[in-house]
């Protein structure tokens, strides 16, 4: 059930190939963006090697061990938990035919009751930035967040000097709110961060 608890098909005696959240698979133009799942590490791991200098500016610490399959494995443990909880909606962009992996991004911070809200941060591989593709993901995720998760609100913040991000959500229909002061730890420092929302009602 979205906007509760999801069921997931391995555990319904579905075909075991199949999606594990089949709402969860999400199209646009040629991307597909869905759940992460072990399969993915080795390309993952890749990706975010080889865009560690691109990233880690914009992002917390990253642990020893994170490009490791064991750390890996946990995280898909935890995503299935998240999902399965209706806490957060993580997810991996893929692009083209060869289901090439590019990215992610994360529907996270599920309040339900009065709030209705979610959280949505992302990544993009250093060889895929600057290209749309992020903006079109931000676009099928925020329609599944107002849609079948029926939620209100969506937040998202970005550091005052990321232009790119600051555009990405203007243009996919973000609202500036203000500025959130020592918001987040980023590379190893509190920083300040620009936030933004949009509503249900805005599309």
């Amino acid at each position: 059930m979205l906007g509760g608890r999801l069921q997931p098909l391995r555990l319904l005696g579905v075909d075991p190939s199949a999606p594990r959240w089949p709402m969860l698979v999400l199209n646009a133009g040629d991307l597909v963006i869905r759940p992460p799942q072990m399969d993915d590490f080795a390309a993952w791991a890749q990706l975010r090697a080889d865009s560690r200098d691109f990233l880690e500016r914009w992002e917390p610490v990253w642990p020893l061990d994170d490009l490791t399959r064991n750390a890996f494995r946990r995280r898909i443990r935890r995503y299935g938990a998240e999902i399965d909880n209706d806490e957060a909606y993580p997810f991996f962009i893929f692009q083209g035919p060869e289901r090439r992996l590019v990215g992610g991004l994360t529907l996270g911070n599920i309040r339900r009751g009065a709030a209705q809200s979610g959280t949505i941060g992302y990544w993009m591989g250093v060889a895929h930035a600057g290209k749309g593709i992020m903006s079109r993901a931000v676009v099928a995720v925020s329609r599944l967040a107002f849609g079948p998760l029926r939620l209100e609100r969506i937040e998202a913040a970005c550091l005052p000097e990321n232009a790119v991000s600051i555009h990405l959500l203007e243009k996919a229909g973000f609202q500036r709110e203000g500025v959130a002061r020592n918001f987040l730890a980023i590379a190893g420092n509190r920083r300040d961060h620009i936030l933004f929302a949009m509503l249900a009602t805005d599309r």
